[in-house]
């Protein structure tokens, strides 16, 4: 019983790094990063389909992504879609193909993003303690309903808290590396 409370515990974990590293794919960076494209979907004969699976995504250039779309009928839709999820990215379609240029970041706007990154890195550090505060009082209970020792208790809050920062160090190492990406000219 312990073990599986633990076990969910770090399930919750995962999921909270596996939240953050979509996030942090999102962020645009002054390198183009087709993770930007994720997630946004256009209208394919009246059924929203994410972009990714109506089209090839390449990138030919650091500040440039190619969208080449399988049906050439739907390069407007998906035009319309880029422009509509706010990403501060203009596309630019030629009939065939639609190009997406990446401008420089400027020095305000990449401190900014760090923040932004801190700011996603610290929420999915509480989304760990969380975690972590309901494995320990799940196993509280079982001490107090008499199903574990006191001493067992103790270790298997040890062990809960091995893994909360075995998960908190892998967001930080996260954070680092985004922040490295968008400091980086």
């Amino acid at each position: 019983m312990p073990e599986t409370i633990i076990l969910t515990c770090e399930e919750k974990m995962e999921k909270a790094l596996e939240s953050l590293k979509y996030e942090l794919g999102q962020v645009r960076t002054g390198r183009a990063n087709p993770q930007v494209l994720k997630g946004i979907c256009a209208s394919y004969y009246g059924v929203n389909t994410p972009i990714e699976q109506m089209s090839s995504i390449s990138v030919p250039e650091a500040q440039l992504i190619v969208v080449k779309p399988y049906d050439k009928t739907t390069l407007k839709d998906i035009e319309k879609a880029i422009q509509a999820a706010n990403l501060g990215l203009t596309p630019q379609g030629d009939g065939t193909v639609i190009r997406i240029v990446f401008p420089p970041l400027t020095e305000q706007r990449r401190k900014e993003l760090c923040k932004d990154i801190k700011a996603y890195g610290e929420n999915s550090k509480v989304q760990c303690r969380n975690a972590r505060r309901d494995a320990n009082d799940q196993l509280k209970k079982l001490e107090k309903d008499g199903l574990i020792s006191e001493d067992d208790l103790k270790g298997y809050n040890d062990d809960v808290q091995k893994v909360t920062d075995k998960y908190i160090s892998k967001i930080d190492e996260e954070i680092k590396v985004k922040e490295k990406q968008i400091m980086e000219i």
